[in-house]
């Protein structure tokens, strides 16, 4: 009997022409000698995007802080040539360092009942500024509700408060002394006076503007009064509420400023005040950059709180 064997398929390969089963178990080999082969690429690929995105966030921070770190630098220049001469009557910053270094360095130091840093001073104030805003924000919101919601409680008590809230904060101080008959519920009385108008014209704004539609669906299920608020009023006005909370904080931080260079006590206006007393210019300004930055992160934090209250939105 006569076996009979079929021609091998001939292939080109890359070594010349080769039968077919023997090309087929040289490409395995070739594929399962280097497994990094073909994952080479997707790292390189991943790496790429992992540098992109670092260089994306260093560019971003380099865009946030490089140009007011210039526009400082360039401003401190000017200061520094225009307060050098001998009739400069400000000192210069180069002197504001030589003769303010303890309060910049060590603002928490301690060396008796009033020679304090300036640290201890911002936060005494900033306890005061606590009460008053936490009063004011609480007050503000529900009188504001009140009156967005109501039409007879707006017609009674939305004219007299715009004629309130044009009296200046510092006219409320001899009030407030007359009748608390103490300085530090005094200027907590004048912050709370201060903050609450811009919290109430706020949060009945953003009530007025609640649209019907939620209306009609807190009426279909029957709601009370208390459920109607926290779940409908509050969440559609809170775009409104932190507008109104942020411009609070900004003014409470002004007021208690004032309030304390004639209350007297430990705050930062007293300081302010007793170094004018006693000429130390170089001791006011650097009070004032404590003050500055102070009022920009309290103002930080109320956007950040109203961000995350919102997620995102914007009261238009």
């Amino acid at each position: 009997m006569t076996a009979y064997s079929s021609p091998a398929r001939i292939v080109e390969t890359a070594a010349g022409p080769l039968p077919a089963a023997v090309a087929a178990i040289s490409s395995a080999a070739i594929h399962t000698a280097s497994p990094t082969a073909a994952a080479a690429p997707a790292t390189v690929s991943s790496n790429m995007r992992g540098e992109s995105a670092f260089m994306r966030s260093l560019k971003h921070w380099a865009s946030v802080a490089v140009p007011p770190f210039l526009v400082l630098l360039a401003a401190l220049v000017i200061w520094e040539l225009a307060s050098s001469g001998p009739k400069a009557s400000l000192p210069s910053p180069s002197r504001i360092w030589s003769d303010s270094k303890d309060l910049i360095v060590d603002p928490f130091f301690v060396n008796g009942p009033q020679d304090i840093g300036l640290g201890l001073r911002v936060l005494t104030s900033l306890e005061r500024v606590a009460i008053g805003f936490g009063l004011s924000a609480i007050a503000g919101i529900l009188l504001g509700a009140l009156i967005g919601q109501s039409v007879w409680a707006m017609r009674g008590l939305d004219p007299i408060f715009q004629v309130l809230r044009t009296v200046p904060p510092l006219a409320w101080l001899p009030i407030s002394l007359a009748a608390f008959r103490d300085a530090n519920p005094s200027a907590i009385f004048v912050i709370f006076i201060t903050a609450i108008w811009p919290i109430i014209i706020n949060t009945a704004t953003g009530i007025r503007n609640i649209p019907q539609d939620y209306r009609n669906v807190a009426a279909v299920l029957r709601l009370n009064q208390a459920e109607f608020f926290w779940r409908v009023m509050i969440p559609s006005a809170a775009p409104y509420i932190f507008t109104g909370l942020r411009i609070g904080i900004g003014l409470s931080w002004l007021a208690i400023v004032a309030a304390e260079m004639l209350t007297g006590g430990v705050g930062i206006g007293f300081f302010i005040w007793d170094a004018w007393n006693s000429s130390r210019l170089s001791d006011i300004i650097v009070a004032l950059a404590y003050i500055g930055v102070v009022g920009f992160l309290l103002d930080r934090l109320v956007a950040a709180v109203g961000h995350f209250a919102t997620s995102g939105t914007q009261a238009s």
